[in-house]
């Protein structure tokens, strides 16, 4: 009886430690995926919408100069933050661009940037 008992405890935590590690796999994966996105350039305050009788790049060039806002990508109706080496991203305010970098969520660790 005694060793049927540890049995069991020596398998239930094999699987627990299983689980564990296919938790912390799946994680590792999800988190820091390299990927290039097409979208448009635009500042944190205005996102996709800019105020009226403004253009897209003056709008997003004050936004990011005179507020410190940082600069952003929008691709369809989601906003990613731009962070890293955001080199070349003032010519292309308001404009297509492509930006290659480490996607985490809602921010990208820019690697490099072209237009789009």
């Amino acid at each position: 009886m005694a060793d049927f008992r540890k049995r069991s405890v020596l398998v239930a935590l094999l699987a627990v430690g299983a689980m564990l590690l296919c938790g912390v796999a799946a994680f590792s994966q999800a988190k820091g995926k390299t990927e290039t996105l097409t979208g448009t350039v635009s500042d944190s305050m205005c996102g996709a919408s800019h105020p009226e009788g403004t253009g897209a790049a003056e709008c997003t060039l004050s936004c990011v100069k005179s507020m410190g806002a940082p600069y952003v990508l929008v691709v369809g109706g989601k906003v990613y933050k731009l962070i890293g080496n955001t080199n070349g991203l003032e010519k292309l305010a308001g404009a297509k661009a492509k930006v290659t970098g480490t996607v985490d969520g809602d921010t990208v660790d820019v690697k490099s940037v072209s237009a789009g």
